[in-house]
């Protein structure tokens, strides 16, 4: 199971090349169509088309009033609040998804910095589409991204991170698991989860300790709200240098006093901003191969993804 998980993402179908837009065009991302596309398995989404409007289309803005913001035809101001809203409705109670990848600043489907209007004057950019709004509000703990900030390096590891995860709690949770696996599945994580909230790792750990004493419905709920919690919080630097230390020592006593003394500074380069995570990871990886450390080794955190998609190649900043 571990790595090997296809993750089901929710995307704006413009995103990977549907021709949904108001001008009848795409937006293709050449990541998520291109290097992502592979290893994933799209749910792909307009609100827009799906509330019947055609591509091509007048486009959208969305405007003050006293009720919030409407999303509104830009030119003849036809209101489509309602159809935005009870669509999303309904996507949400339905949505099994890993995560969503929304288009950026649309006033149906963007996530950070959509423009409020009052008039011709933007009042406010830091709305969010009345589509994403609502299945955000549904599934607070969903990763979700917009292809603009996936440009970010940081925030593309983590987004692909996170949906990896998540479709490796889904796989145990719709399979016939038992109390044992759940045990298996959070041992496998610890260094992850450590990296990201060493305290939901521990609150995570609780509820792990009651497996088989539980509803499984219940246990299977309360333990995917503390993984997903885990990893909403970044892994910063100082966490991710814990862990790599922790691995350390796991295997130092395999190792002579040269190749500690290797590991040791290449974990202090990482912290220093000199080298990407892949550096320090891959090299406690070959030692966990020599030193026969099984544990370490089937840990998720050495491959949290396939490693073919090469995002911790970035050096901190």
């Amino acid at each position: 199971m571990n790595g090997q998980v296809r993750p089901r993402v929710a995307v704006s179908s413009c995103l990977v090349g549907e021709l949904v837009r108001f001008n009848g065009g795409h937006s293709r991302d050449r990541f998520l169509s291109g290097e992502l596309d592979p290893y994933v398995d799209w749910v792909r989404i307009c609100p827009e088309v799906e509330i019947g409007l055609g591509a091509p289309r007048e486009s959208l803005r969305l405007e003050r009033s006293p009720r919030g913001p409407r999303l509104v035809t830009r030119k003849t101001g036809v209101d489509l609040t309602d159809r935005m809203a009870s669509l999303a409705a309904g996507r949400a109670g339905a949505l099994d998804v890993d995560g969503y990848v929304f288009k950026s600043r649309s006033p149906s489907c963007g996530v950070h910095g959509v423009p409020l209007y009052a008039g011709d004057t933007a009042v406010d950019r830091k709305g969010r589409g009345v589509f994403a709004a609502r299945i955000l509000d549904a599934h607070p703990l969903l990763p979700v991204e917009d292809e603009g900030r996936l440009n970010d390096a940081l925030l593309r590891e983590t987004f692909v991170e996170r949906i990896f995860a998540q479709a490796r709690l889904r796989a145990l949770l719709e399979d016939d698991w038992r109390a044992r696996d759940l045990v298996a599945f959070h041992s496998r994580h610890k260094m992850q989860l450590l990296a990201h909230d060493p305290a939901v790792y521990r609150e995570a750990g609780r509820v792990v300790a009651r497996a088989g004493l539980r509803p499984r419905e219940e246990l299977a709920a309360d333990y995917a709200r503390a993984f997903g919690t885990a990893f909403a919080r970044k892994a910063g630097i100082g966490r991710h240098v814990n862990v790599l230390q922790h691995c350390m020592g796991m295997v130092s006593d395999a190792l002579d006093r040269t190749r500690r003394a290797d590991l040791a500074e290449v974990i202090a380069s990482y912290q220093a901003g000199q080298v990407a995570l892949s550096v320090p990871a891959t090299l406690i990886r070959h030692h966990a191969r020599g030193a026969a450390a099984a544990y370490l080794r089937d840990q998720t955190y050495f491959s949290p993804y396939p490693q073919e998609l090469r995002l911790r190649n970035h050096v901190p900043a």
